[in-house]
């Protein structure tokens, strides 16, 4: 989910797509993988680079074969949370049917403040909705295990003593529950900041370890990030036994495909020297207009 849009909030749709790319080339079937963006980047009049999204300096366009599940109007909170909870969304509508087997991971990038997250046109999603839902979703077997990674200011607030161990959900979170998280990659040439700090470092992370995710657990990510993040405080919440699964239970489907462009695989760690508040992004981007 990419809870934003307008142009200068660029990063969140561009961690999205990148996200999307990799888990398709790690094998996730399409029909697993919803996507809800606002989808007004790519081809905004601010982009030098029409259909072109990507979410570092020199990197691939993540904006290829992108789903349209949910555009525009359609990203809201409502929508997420009715997804999520596997409602009827109507004739050709995505919809997370899942059972007490099934696996659910779920990575949300956009802003956030104490107790929500942001969805487009001023919406927000409440940390207590989400719980109720989460705790709905248990209690109606929907799931064996649910992990969510958010990218957001304050994004800790979401988790930080709400979730019950019984219920085998674990957060991880760009940011504790009073700080903001960070963007970083200001291009002059797009004019945006490409990715958020938190998101980046993991999707790279995901990407330069795609090979032996079957033998790295969710906190050993959680860790690694942890000591990668140094602009904010990465956080874990939720269930111990979740955090010990292996990420290839989440992220690894049962057939790879071969990449379409390099994901990363070889970039070097970035070195963020340019990192910015998201709170003073739109600030900049006004700035860097005049």
């Amino acid at each position: 989910v990419a809870g934003s849009n307008e142009y200068y909030n660029y990063r969140h749709q561009s961690d999205v797509y990148h996200a999307y790319q990799l888990y398709k080339t790690l094998g996730i079937p399409e029909e697993n993988i919803i996507v809800m963006h606002y989808d007004d980047i790519a081809n905004h009049r601010s982009n030098p680079k029409k259909g072109t999204v990507i979410n570092y300096p020199d990197g691939p366009n993540n904006y290829v074969d992108i789903p349209k599940d949910y555009v525009g109007k359609d990203v809201t909170p409502k929508n997420f949370l009715d997804v999520l909870s596997g409602k009827d969304m109507g004739p050709g509508k995505k919809t997370v049917k899942s059972g007490p087997n099934d696996r659910i991971f779920v990575f949300f990038s956009d802003h956030g403040s104490p107790g929500l997250i942001a969805f487009p046109g001023f919406e927000v999603l409440h940390a207590k909705d989400l719980i109720d839902t989460i705790e709905q979703m248990h209690n109606a077997n929907k799931y064996k295990q649910m992990v969510f990674y958010i990218e957001a200011c304050e994004s800790g607030s979401m988790f930080n003593n709400l979730l019950k161990d019984e219920w085998n959900v674990y957060g991880v979170t760009a940011a504790n529950p009073y700080e903001s998280s960070y963007a970083c990659f200001l291009d002059k040439t797009y004019n945006a900041y490409l990715g958020d700090c938190f998101s980046v470092f993991y999707l790279l992370d995901t990407t330069q370890n795609m090979n032996k995710l079957d033998q790295i657990m969710l906190q050993d990510q959680y860790f690694s990030l942890k000591k990668q993040v140094n602009t904010s405080n990465v956080c874990q919440y939720g269930s111990k036994a979740v955090s010990e699964e292996k990420l290839a239970d989440f992220f690894v489907g049962e057939k790879r495909v071969k990449p379409q462009f390099s994901l990363g695989l070889h970039m070097p760690k970035p070195v963020i020297r340019d990192a910015l508040s998201s709170r003073k992004v739109k600030e900049q981007y006004l700035l860097d207009m005049m």
